[in-house]
Parts: C-alpha cells; structure tokens; sequence
C-alpha cells in the first residue's frame, strides 16, 4: 500500500488527518477571531455616528455563526469517526493476514509431519517399538489438523448461526461434570476441580453444542498456555442475588493488563512475542465469547499478571431476569436449526 510507504509519508492517512483537523480547527478560530475584530470596529463606528446597530447586525447574525460553527463541529467528529473506523479497518486487515499466515503454517506442519513419517514407512524396515511411537506421533498431528480445522468449521456456524442442535434447559453444573468425564482423556495432564458454592441447582436454557464448545475451548486453553509442572483449573460455580457466574480459574501463564480486554477479539493471540509467532489460530476465546453473548450471557477474563494464572468468568442473569432473554434465545436457535 503506497500510503505505508516511508518516502511517501505525506500520503500517510495519520499525516492528512492531523492536517485535515488541524485546518478546520484554524479555520474556526480565525473565523470567530475575525468576527469578534469587525464586530468591535463597527460597535465604534455606531457610536460615533449614533447609527441604529440593527442596520449593521442583522438579528440573524448569531444564529448564522452558531450553525455554522455546529455545521464546522459536525465535520470535525465525522472525520474523526471516519479515521477510527479506518484504523479499525487496518487493524484487523492485519489481524487477518497474520490469521492466514499463522493457519496456514498450523495446517502445513502436521500434514508435512504425516508425509515424512508415511515415507519413512515405506523405505525403512522399522521395529514394533518405533511404528508405535511414529504411529502416535501421527496420531497427535491429526488430532492438531482437526481442531484446527474444527476451529474454522465452528466459527463458520456461529458466524452464520448454523448451530445445528436444539436448546434446551439444563443443570450446568451436571454438564460440566459429565463433559468432563466424557473427556477425561483429553485432560488428563490437567488436574480438574469442580465446586458449586450454590446449595440450588443451576437450571438455564443451553444449545448442548454451543456449550460444549465453550467448555473445549475454555479447558483446552488452560492445558496449552499453562508452563506449571502440575497444570491445575478450579470450575466454581457462585450464586448472586441477580446473576450466577462459572469462573475457570487456572494456574497458567497468565495475561498481561493490557491484553485481557483484547484476548476476546476475533484472531487477536496472547503471549505472542513477534508478529510471525505460530501459536494456535487465535480464534478460541473469540467463540468463547461469541457463545456467551448468544446465550444471552457475558464471557469476561481477569489476570495477576504474567505467570500468575487466567480466570475466565461466565456471568449468567438470575432466572427472573434470563426469563425476559430466554424467548429470544430459543427462537434464535429453533430457527438455526431449522436452517441446517
């Protein structure tokens, strides 16, 4: 892009709106400046020759400088509104074009890994002990191919709203028990704690699907981004007086200040120390949150700062508050499904 261009920095869109602004800016000033001088040279003039001053300034004068110093602010915020949506633009343009570089390394490497263990199969007699252990390095890149495939697929159908299962109402402190059991293989580096400090149960619509999704996402980032020797993540469901919230509190790398209002934003990834970084696709705590707002619910994150863990927080409205979004909930997924 020729704006981005250092030998063209006149071109740079920073440049022609700090030039923009500041000439409207200069325009106004000079504008009322020279108002207020010819106002005061004709206030001395009526003076001296006792002239009637509605003869010099019409009553419509003051409204006139009004609308246009309104008109002149009006063009200010729109420039100011069309540059922040520029830079929005630009950002995640970049955002994007690292997404692609990052996926498309994601996807390459374990097919080129599968292509030279598959080779090595067919040229070199190998021992039982060495096809089991290339066997299970295979199987490890498929399943690195397929969540990484799934992550593109699932975003697709959030994205499209294509969920493809029903809701339907649920104690969420069961669901996460059982998702648990049911992939308890997947997490058995990871030491799962659940704990309902509520004595009710937590009944709420849910899309199954969607929900297990979020779950995958939330558990399967506290294993990847965690360093400890002994990977740990605390479930604790809490009741409020108007809300229950699910808090995913791990022992991980944790996240900086700065990063934890930005870990939810589609293809943005944490922890990466330079733009051609190749850690995961940058799209999970983008579904996460997608998920939440879906339900109706909000996805937040809070952090001590690097290498003190991540807490992951689902804040859900009380049932009496939920009843009024529940409506517009299982019409939204009803009409998924009925689409898929």
């Amino acid at each position: 892009m020729q704006f981005l261009n250092p030998s063209r920095w006149y071109l740079h869109p920073v440049f022609i709106f700090t030039c923009s602004i500041f000439a409207l800016a200069t325009f106004l000033v000079l504008t009322i400046n020279w108002y207020m001088e010819i106002t005061s040279a004709l206030e001395v003039i009526i003076l001296k020759f006792h002239i009637d001053p509605k003869l010099i300034f019409p009553s419509k004068t003051g409204m006139t400088i009004l609308v246009l110093s309104a008109l002149i602010a009006v063009v200010l915020i729109g420039i100011l509104l069309a540059f922040i949506y520029y830079q929005k633009t630009v950002n995640l343009f970049r955002l994007q074009h690292n997404f692609i570089y990052n996926f498309t390394h994601e996807l390459k490497t374990p097919v080129t890994s599968l292509k030279i263990y598959i080779e090595t199969f067919i040229r070199y007699p190998l021992d039982s002990c060495d096809i089991k252990k290339y066997s299970e390095n295979m199987l490890e890149d498929i399943s690195r191919l397929t969540e990484n495939i799934n992550s593109i697929l699932n975003l697709a159908r959030i994205e499209s709203q294509n969920f493809g299962s029903e809701v339907t109402r649920n104690n969420l402190v069961k669901l996460v028990e059982n998702f648990c059991k049911k992939n308890a293989s997947l997490f058995r580096d990871l030491d799962i704690e659940i704990e309902n400090q509520s004595a009710s149960e937590m009944i709420y619509p849910v899309n199954l699907f969607l929900f297990e999704m979020l779950l995958m996402n939330i558990i399967s980032n506290a294993i990847k981004y965690n360093e400890s020797d002994e990977p740990k993540l605390a479930i604790r469901f809490k009741s409020y007086i108007q809300k229950v919230t699910i808090e995913f509190a791990d022992n991980g790398i944790g996240v900086s200040k700065k990063e934890v209002k930005k870990i939810f934003r589609k293809f943005y990834q944490s922890g990466r120390k330079h733009e051609n970084d190749v850690s995961g696709s940058g799209l999970g705590l983008y579904l996460v949150s997608s998920i939440a707002i879906i339900h109706g619910w909000k996805a937040s994150a809070s952090s001590r700062g690097k290498g003190k863990g991540t807490t992951f927080t689902i804040t859900i409205p009380r049932a009496s508050i939920a009843n009024v979004r529940e409506k517009k909930l299982w019409k939204r997924l009803k009409k998924s499904v009925s689409l898929s």
